[in-house]
């Protein structure tokens, strides 16, 4: 039987993320009433990515992590690796799907990351070859019991900061961020509930038939929220989904827009998958009772599509 993360493991990465993640706000986004904001887009690196990518890379051998840092990624936990590989002064190679935002690449280029570029079906294999090659360490995007306590630590803080929390509405993509949440909250009755694209709902379909599904790449590459494009949950988050989740909801592709132009008008400058709990919210409006939270993953818009969405208005 697979091991679940505890709140020991999340308190425990706490400890080794005090001084490096920021410790990020929680606010009211006044246009939802009842609705708060986690705002991991104000980390380092702009993403709750790096909780989970320092906390991961402090835990392993020192000697395979002087070889190197090693992930696949299409942008902020890549991006979380080369920030986190810079600081412990030792190499990273990030290998980025095609279909990643141009954006995102750049600035994990700029962080000293060395890229590696395939097509996106064949990043897995890509990063091990990269590992047998340098001998370095793969630090996964999500299913990574490291990565995941890391990510945790924003539904610890989330409990610490907001008296009487009621429920977290959490992005869904690989699912090592709302794995760490529920990880966090087990046992406490706050509800966790996970919110995906209707166009990358693999793990809104997983959590209904009770099985992990697999959407083909091509098909969740369609959304916007390009850190939610993953096919399917991870062999260990699935278990932590399965267990500790309170239910997986989608939203159509223009509610994205909608809670971009929300956001955006409140100062809070989301990506797409940093709109997606918010954008719950706004379908499900069911969903919002007395403190609920929505946590705003990212901060690395594309901006090609923040402009066509600004436009819309």
């Amino acid at each position: 039987m697979t091991r679940l993360v505890t709140r020991a493991d999340v308190d425990a990465a706490a400890a080794v993320l005090d001084g490096v993640a920021v410790r990020t706000a929680v606010e009211a986004l006044d246009a939802v009433p009842g609705l708060l904001l986690k705002r991991e887009d104000t980390q380092p690196i702009g993403a709750f990515k790096l909780r989970g990518a320092f906390h991961a890379a402090s835990r392993l051998d020192p000697a395979v992590r002087a070889a190197g840092l090693v992930t696949h990624s299409s942008g902020n936990h890549g991006r979380a690796l080369a920030w986190t590989a810079a600081r412990l002064g030792v190499p990273c190679t990030v290998v980025v799907p095609d279909d990643a935002v141009e954006a995102k690449v750049d600035a994990m280029a700029a962080l000293g990351a060395r890229l590696v570029r395939v097509p996106a079906d064949e990043r897995e294999q890509a990063a091990d070859a990269v590992v047998a090659e340098t001998g370095g360490a793969l630090v996964p995007p999500f299913d990574h019991p490291d990565v995941i306590a890391g990510q945790g630590t924003v539904g610890a803080e989330i409990a610490a900061q907001v008296p009487g929390l009621t429920r977290v509405l959490v992005p869904v993509g690989g699912g090592g961020l709302i794995s760490g949440i529920a990880a966090a909250l087990a046992g406490t009755g706050v509800s966790v509930v996970g919110v995906e694209p209707e166009l990358a709902g693999d793990a809104a379909e997983s959590k209904r038939t009770g099985r992990p599904v697999r959407w083909d790449r091509a098909r969740v590459a369609r959304t916007a929220a390009d850190g939610l494009r993953a096919a399917q949950l991870g062999a260990l988050t699935w278990p932590h989904v399965e267990a500790l989740v309170d239910d997986v909801v989608t939203v159509p592709e223009e509610a994205l827009g909608r809670a971009a132009r929300l956001l955006h008008a409140a100062g809070v400058p989301a990506e797409a998958s940093g709109c997606v709990a918010t954008a719950g919210a706004l379908v499900h409006p069911d969903l919002v009772t007395d403190r609920t939270v929505a946590v705003v993953s990212g901060g690395n818009v594309d901006p090609g599509w923040i402009a066509r969405v600004l436009a819309a208005r």
